[in-house]
């Protein structure tokens, strides 16, 4: 079994005081996705948005399994006296919480998972990962000619713009704000979920899905069922994988009131 690296301190945006709330990113994502969301919550809680493993500002490392980005995270609330938290996680981000609150349940007052069950899925973003790997970081380079190239893996501008905000142009040569190398090493244990049998959480969890997304599908209720028995379950009708992006306002509330319940 190979030793888990020591742990990072994260990089993070906080704002607003009260109960912590932790808002974790997906694949590919940075703390800046929640901004709305932060700001809205921060009226209320003490909000701390983070940049996970070779993600945003935070360290880049090697390995970046489950059990690691989840001590990652507790080691940088435990330093931020931010223990115990409510944890929202996004897609990767939301294996993330569930991650923790498996490993480390008293640390975890609340969890909200967010468009993602806790299954392995396929590597669906093998070609965004190449893709974006193809893209010739010469000087000069334009956003219109990396968007070009990222075309031909991905067809919708909306998630190549997403990609796209990872690429820095104020350097020269540019370069990718994300480590690619060790995401593209990592994609099949980012794509995989091997939990501990033994382990459940028993808090309240609340599941967020986007309707027209197939990322949480009836048949994967049981599962989540069985591993948090307090689970409740909600989904966003105009809404797809990025649903706290594409309905803000309705996330909000089913959120706010999963928080003041």
């Amino acid at each position: 079994m190979t030793t888990p690296r020591p742990p990072l301190a994260l990089a993070f945006r906080e704002a607003g005081q009260g109960a912590p709330v932790v808002l974790l990113h997906g694949l590919f994502g940075h703390a800046g996705n929640f901004g709305t969301i932060q700001r809205r919550l921060a009226q209320r809680f003490r909000v701390i948005a983070l940049d996970l493993c070779n993600h945003g500002a935070s360290p880049h490392a090697p390995t970046m399994s489950y059990p690691e980005m989840a001590a990652d995270v507790l080691a940088t609330l435990s330093a931020q006296g931010a223990l115990p938290a409510t944890l929202v996680g996004h897609s990767m981000g939301g294996k993330v919480a569930m991650a923790i609150a498996e490993a480390a349940p008293a640390m975890v007052a609340r969890l909200c998972v967010v468009d993602i069950a806790p299954r392995a899925y396929g590597a669906g973003f093998a070609g965004h990962v190449a893709a974006m790997a193809a893209v010739p970081l010469l000087p000069g380079l334009s956003r219109a000619q990396a968007d070009r190239v990222l075309a031909e893996a991905e067809p919708d501008a909306g998630v190549r713009q997403f990609l796209l905000q990872n690429l820095r142009l104020d350097r020269d040569p540019p370069g990718w704000r994300i480590d690619l190398a060790a995401i593209t090493a990592s994609l099949a244990q980012l794509s995989a979920w091997v939990p501990d049998p033994a382990m459940r959480y028993r808090g309240p969890v609340l599941f967020i899905a986007g309707a027209r997304s197939r990322y949480i599908r009836a048949e994967d209720r049981p599962a989540i069922s069985a591993r948090f028995p307090a689970a409740g379950f909600a989904t966003i009708a105009d809404a797809g994988h990025w649903v706290h992006a594409e309905a803000p306002e309705e996330f909000l509330r089913i959120l706010g009131r999963f928080l003041e319940d």
